[in-house]
């Protein structure tokens, strides 16, 4: 490959890796601004959504994954009162509830 070339390769590649980390990184911030926690139990059932939730929140009794699109970070609780201390879970990050996980505050 001649060195033009190789260099019009190089430089592609480096702008299209930019755009790519640039179209993740808004991706990201987009989510994390919903200011809503999504449940998912099954497929049998509608996902369950946390608009701006506050305080402890029950988790459905089947849950399986929850995903964290609000600004700052809830935990995940062993009991559905939110006593016993909490797996946090960043804003843009989901985490498996488990049978173990009872509940999310925030």
């Amino acid at each position: 490959m001649r060195r033009s070339a190789l260099i019009a390769v190089l430089s592609a590649g480096l702008l299209l890796g930019s755009a790519n980390s640039a179209l993740a990184r808004t991706a990201a911030d987009d989510r994390a601004g919903t200011e809503q926690v999504v449940v998912f139990s099954n497929e049998l059932t509608p996902l369950t959504v946390y608009s701006d939730p506050h305080g402890c929140q029950p988790l459905p009794t089947i849950s399986h994954v929850l995903v964290n699109e609000t600004s700052r970070t809830v935990y995940l609780h062993a009991d559905r009162f939110c006593l016993t201390p909490g797996v946090p879970v960043r804003p843009g990050y989901g985490a498996h509830t488990g049978q173990f996980s009872g509940a999310f505050s925030s």
